[in-house]
């Protein structure tokens, strides 16, 4: 056995509804502005005939269960939600044509991306990374993994409630580009592993938390999400 100076972190995993067995996340993906909506009131309308998706990613250490409660972030001021249907893969994918898309996935979940969203635009403004506006600590919020293996869903209804009152509502069919198409591009730049998640976007509505708030999220046919907001450290 490997002698470590001081312990590895732990592997994060999530619970899988109907079973005893975790699921082991190996990368979370997150695609950018993939609903028209919300692309336009971040000032960035998108044109799927001349663009291809875009993507980034966060730590692994940034899952957060659904019903956490997370300390309000350092060093911002406009703390974000962003409410999203998020894909589960389970089997490897490399360049997996769009028909194929459906082999592996194992599941879907319900999930959150949390922004500091105030770091983010100065980043993209500046046309530096957006490390510091979304890789943040506890903001990859996830439900339990459903399983449902090699089904592919394209419509749905989404939505957010901040404090009881709804703040984002729509439908997954608005994507811009769809869990196909999405699997297929993203397999194109990365070996697709067991574990990884793909949060696939955010409809418009999005907005600012304080300490004290209380988010809940659904994707109807899938799961629930919730996190409350506490006080800074």
């Amino acid at each position: 056995m490997p002698q470590y100076l001081f312990s590895p972190p732990p592997a994060m995993s999530l619970g899988i509804r109907g079973s005893d067995t975790r699921f082991p996340i190996n990368r979370p993906f997150f695609v950018g502005r993939n609903y028209h909506a919300h692309a336009v009131e971040m000032g960035r309308p998108v044109d799927k005939s001349v663009e291809r998706p875009f993507y980034f990613t966060k730590a692994p250490q940034t899952l957060t269960a659904s019903g956490a409660t997370v300390a309000y972030p350092p060093e911002t001021s406009n703390y974000h939600f962003e409410m999203e249907m998020v894909v589960a893969i389970g089997k490897a994918g490399f360049r997996v044509k769009a028909e194929d898309a459906h082999s592996v996935i194992y599941g879907y979940a319900a999930g959150l991306d949390m922004t500091r969203r105030d770091l983010q635009l100065v980043a993209r403004d500046k046309g530096r990374p957006w490390d510091l506006g979304k890789d943040v600590e506890q903001s990859s919020v996830c439900s339990e993994i459903v399983p449902m293996q090699g089904v592919v869903i394209d419509s749905g209804a989404i939505a957010l409630e901040l404090n009881g009152q709804t703040k984002q509502s729509s439908n997954v069919d608005k994507l811009i580009w769809n869990v196909r198409e999405i699997i297929a591009d993203l397999s194109l730049f990365y070996h697709l592993q067991p574990g990884d998640l793909i949060y696939t976007g955010t409809p418009e509505g999005v907005g600012p938390v304080v300490a004290g708030d209380q988010i809940t999220g659904r994707v109807a046919g899938v799961a629930e999400v919730a996190l409350n907001i506490g006080a800074p450290e």
